[in-house]
């Protein structure tokens, strides 16, 4: 899945979710070295528990942030 990223420096986020874990997320934009780093920490976490640890982060003064943008992006995907 691609979603399109509001309000944040990254442009969207690709990512796959298989049996209930995240796989190969890749930002598009942003923070190179942060969007690798959550990147890598979230690969095979359980989509919920990324979801938790990530949901509400904020950046600087912007009401969000990449972190919390991929929890949106994880919420929407296993709503469908």
């Amino acid at each position: 899945m691609v979603y399109k990223t509001k309000g944040v420096c990254a442009s969207a986020i690709g990512f796959e979710i298989e049996d209930g874990k995240v796989h190969n997320v890749k930002f598009q934009g942003g923070c190179s070295g942060n969007t690798q780093g959550v990147a890598v920490l979230v690969e095979g976490m359980d989509v919920n528990e990324a979801i938790k640890k990530m949901e509400g982060i904020k950046c600087g003064f912007k009401p969000t942030s990449c972190p919390d943008q991929l929890a949106k992006a994880l919420k929407e995907a296993i709503a469908q």
